[in-house]
């Protein structure tokens, strides 16, 4: 989640070349490993491998409990699509695509379910996925996870570790079941050759976490595209489909989102398709429009914190620290959403069902 208005630093700098507003994306990913880590060490998460990824350098702020609150919410909605994703009933190999993944973890934190079928693939900055893979190799627990899953052969101009590639050049890491691809997502539309290792053949879901909010609405809808016009063909015998899950900056129309915005845009952070998709009806139908037309869904995070966390376990997040913005929370809360799409294609022969995306019809759904 971003910083909140009251705790954002505004700034004077000149406008900012294409470059520096790159810069300036890359170091989102830092700032979300930080509040992730300081998530984890108040008690509200568990992940014993964000810690490796922050550099040595990088101070270990512990956020203020909105923060702290909001990542909770955040992985914890995002943990739960996905995870309904890779349970049954459809028991094949299934591939997740992670937009600007960043530092995040959620491979090696699924890597601990050995009986998983899965190919997992993450996207960003070169500046971003070298820095990824630097990480993997300073720590040999996060390279002995990749190699578990085989060994591969070494290529000419590759530096190699057991059970996996690595290109420190271009900033990509191969293995049969792990990519890292470094890929600035403006690239992207209908009609690209797909990366390497990549199944179009398989059931795929695609993670955005605040990533595609910073593209211009036109390269955003062009990704949209390029995945159900690539991903998700059924066979003759077998039916299959493709998914998307967002979580987006909403609003902006309101006093509390313009300051919000304008806060960020101080730090050179601009959200560019929030105006077209401000609201949860719009993200509703952007899912529609541009492909993912079996079903979809829209929450803000304090619908998700009220009706899809259990009364246990938010007593148990009440008892981490006071939060006694409780005002604050829900304004904030408001302002960012989870949303969610999928298609689905039935085999021409065959059951129908055993669909890869069965089970996301069974989240709550916020209306408005």
């Amino acid at each position: 989640m971003a910083i909140p208005t009251r705790f954002a630093t505004p700034s004077m700098a000149a406008p900012a070349s294409s470059a520096e507003k790159d810069r300036t994306v890359q170091q989102t990913d830092m700032d979300a490993l930080v509040s992730r880590c300081s998530a984890i060490q108040t008690g509200y998460l568990t992940d014993p491998y964000a810690e490796m990824f922050l550099d040595v350098a990088t101070p270990r702020d512990r956020r203020y409990p909105l923060i702290n609150r909001g990542t909770y919410i955040r992985t914890t909605a995002i943990d739960q699509i996905v995870e309904s994703f890779l349970s049954r009933p459809f028991q094949g190999k299934k591939q997740i695509i992670s937009l600007g993944a960043g530092s995040d973890t959620r491979f090696f934190r699924l890597a601990a379910d050995e009986s998983l079928r899965l190919l997992y693939h993450e996207f960003d900055f070169p500046q971003v996925t070298s820095r990824k893979i630097a990480a993997i190799q300073r720590h040999k627990e996060l390279a002995a996870i990749i190699s578990e899953f085989g060994q591969v052969g070494s290529p000419e101009n590759t530096t190699s570790a057991p059970g996996f590639q690595v290109d420190t050049r271009a900033g990509s890491l191969r293995s049969p079941c792990y990519y890292i691809h470094p890929i600035d997502l403006r690239t992207l539309k209908p009609g690209v050759s797909l990366p390497a290792g990549i199944d179009s053949a398989l059931p795929t879901l695609f993670i955005s976490e605040c990533c595609l909010i910073y593209l211009s609405p036109n390269e955003a809808d062009d990704i949209f595209r390029w995945i159900t016009s690539s991903f998700g063909q059924a066979s003759e015998s077998t039916s299959n489909g493709v998914g998307i899950v967002l979580y987006e900056p909403i609003g902006g129309d309101d006093s509390f989102g313009k300051v919000m915005i304008r806060n960020l845009s101080q730090r050179g952070i601009v959200l560019r398709t929030l105006q077209r998709y401000s609201t949860l009806e719009r993200q509703r139908e952007r899912m529609k429009v541009l492909g993912f037309n079996t079903g979809m869904g829209a929450c803000d995070v304090n619908f998700i914190h009220d009706e899809w966390i259990d009364s246990k376990e938010k007593e148990r997040i009440d008892r981490l620290e006071l939060l006694d913005e409780r005002e604050e929370w829900v304004l904030l809360a408001k302002h960012y959403c989870i949303a969610w799409g999928w298609v689905e294609r039935h085999a021409a022969s065959g059951p129908v069902d055993n669909l890869p995306f069965q089970n996301w019809s069974r989240f709550p759904l916020q209306r408005f």
